[in-house]
């Protein structure tokens, strides 16, 4: 085997996955709950960069419903976040599953 082969390509790796992690970064991802009264937007890198709620929802005394769905929305976005990072890494990786990436 030779070293600076193998050296090379795992510089080139790297490489590729930090443009890779910089572009999830650009890519958006909606998780919903309650029909759609609870939306949640995200990035390819799991960062929670929208919240919407309708108002209907907005009413002190179902607070505890509107967190739940709050977090139901966000847990949805983050599921399909993360699918999305395992694609685009899987496209970088030939489907080869690398623990501790996504």
């Amino acid at each position: 085997m030779d070293m600076g082969n193998l050296m090379k390509q795992a510089q080139e790796f790297q490489e590729n996955l930090g443009k890779v992690q910089e572009e999830l970064g650009t890519k958006i991802v909606t998780g919903s709950a309650g029909g759609g009264m609870v939306t949640a937007t995200l990035n390819g890198r799991s960062e929670l960069v929208g919240l919407v709620i309708e108002k209907e929802l907005i009413n002190p005394e179902e607070s505890q419903m509107l967190q739940d769905l709050v977090v139901s929305a966000v847990n949805d976005g983050l599921e399909k976040a993360k699918e999305l990072g395992k694609g685009e890494l899987g496209k970088l990786t030939g489907g080869l599953n690398i623990p501790g990436l996504f």
